[in-house]
């Protein structure tokens, strides 16, 4: 190899265009100096390809901007390349093309990404109200920053904002959100680890407030409750709909009259409105098949049984229930959603099957294995259990109730 470092700082600051042409000179290793007619000094390295055995060169800067010093240490970098075999000037296109690349995939484009795949698998309220999370706390100061360069501490002094306010739910959500979304990076090879995997547990922790639900021995107050209440129809009928079925108020508030099989005395819920994506039979009992026919009168012109009041065409609203446990005084007390851990409680201190009252309310066991195999709903088995929660009304008080109901019926006919 010709010998190295040739010039030195002072050769290369005299040197001149000579009779108003452009001179090179060497310092060896491939790389050169090279004067231009105006005497502006740039730095070459020359080489020859390793693929096409052609010769060219590849520029390292002006001499105003690197030093005979840092042109050697680039010179140098060049030469191991060619020595791996590897083109000096199609590794630099690359670099180039992956930093221009790395740039473009902020937060904020690969969420986008993360949102098109997720919002297909999670309903349509719950990613709504996850990406509103993520604009609001997140995006706003983080949403332009390369994912390859977000690190824990930045995202972590973005979130004590909120924090600061009292809003721990809200942290701990965002904070589960920016990690799957990194996960999500990881896995599309945007970046090789992701560094936010543990900053939810340098948050203070949300008080656990256990839903709110009434004991069996209060359902009473329910019900005496219900019996006096001006409440529109179809949102007694509901209530009552998802007391016998222990379906999730959105479920409840969606059932379809094409989803009832009345032959066959089942309820069949489609994955697609499920929470966990699988189909759910809920066997009808005496008290569910009587609310159905009683409810014809409201929506039998309509896809849902429990229609909208402003559109026939749209289902009930799925916090109606709580809005209207607000109205009866039963606010703190209960929701909707804990209907059905009071038909768990109850069903459970009347020695019912575990797996009977799981399989009731759509769960899916930790066990995969055991999922995979036991495929059986239990449905029959479970048709006995569920007409037993009959008993969560009175005789007296279940007839008080049909009579309102049919009392309203009639005066709605007659309007």
């Amino acid at each position: 190899m010709a010998s190295l470092n040739k010039l030195t700082v002072k050769q290369i600051q005299s040197l001149k265009a000579v009779n108003g042409k452009s001179i090179r000179k060497s310092d060896g290793g491939g790389l050169y100096i090279y004067v231009k007619p105006s005497n502006s000094k740039f730095w070459e390295f020359r080489y020859t390809r390793p693929v096409t055995g052609k010769k060219t060169f590849i520029g390292i800067g002006p001499f105003s901007d690197v030093s005979l010093s840092e042109a050697r240490d680039k010179a140098y970098e060049m030469r191991k390349l060619l020595h791996e075999g590897i083109d000096p000037q199609i590794e630099r296109v690359e670099r180039k093309a992956k930093l221009k690349l790395l740039q473009t995939y902020t937060l904020k484009y690969v969420a986008d990404q993360w949102y098109e795949l997720k919002v297909s698998q999670v309903k349509s309220k719950t990613m709504l109200d996850n990406w509103r999370k993520l604009e609001k706390y997140a995006f706003h100061k983080l949403g332009h920053i390369p994912v390859k360069s977000l690190s824990a501490p930045v995202v972590i002094e973005v979130l004590r904002e909120p924090e600061s306010i009292g809003k721990l739910e809200t942290v701990k959500r965002t904070a589960q959100l920016l990690n799957e979304i990194m996960n999500f990076a990881v896995n599309s090879g945007f970046i090789d680890h992701n560094p936010l995997s543990g900053i939810r547990d340098v948050f203070k922790k949300p008080v656990v407030e256990h839903m709110k639900s009434l004991s069996p021995h209060e359902v009473s107050d329910l019900m005496r409750a219900l019996g006096h209440a001006n409440l529109y129809i179809v949102t007694r009928y509901l209530i009552e709909w998802q007391l016998h079925t222990m379906t999730r108020p959105s479920e409840a508030a969606g059932a379809r009259w094409d989803e009832i099989d009345l032959e066959r005395k089942v309820w069949v819920i489609p994955g697609s409105r499920m929470k966990m994506k699988r189909e759910h039979r809920v066997p009808l009992t005496h008290e569910t098949l009587s609310i159905l026919e009683s409810i014809k009168a409201f929506s039998s012109t309509s896809l849902y049984i429990f229609p909208s009041t402003r559109s026939n065409s749209r289902h009930v609203d799925p916090e109606s229930i709580n809005k209207a446990l607000k109205r009866i005084g039963l606010k703190n007390r209960t929701t909707a959603h804990g209907f059905r851990s009071l038909a768990s409680t109850t069903l459970n201190e009347w020695g019912e099957d575990p797996d009977l009252i799981e399989v009731a309310l759509a769960h899916i066991g930790k066990d995969k294995i055991r999922n995979a195999y036991n495929r059986t709903d239990y449905l029959e088995r479970r048709r006995e259990m569920m007409q037993s929660l009959k008993l969560f009304m009175s005789p007296k008080m279940y007839q008080k109730i049909a009579v309102l109901l049919t009392i309203s019926i009639n005066v709605s006919r007659t309007l």
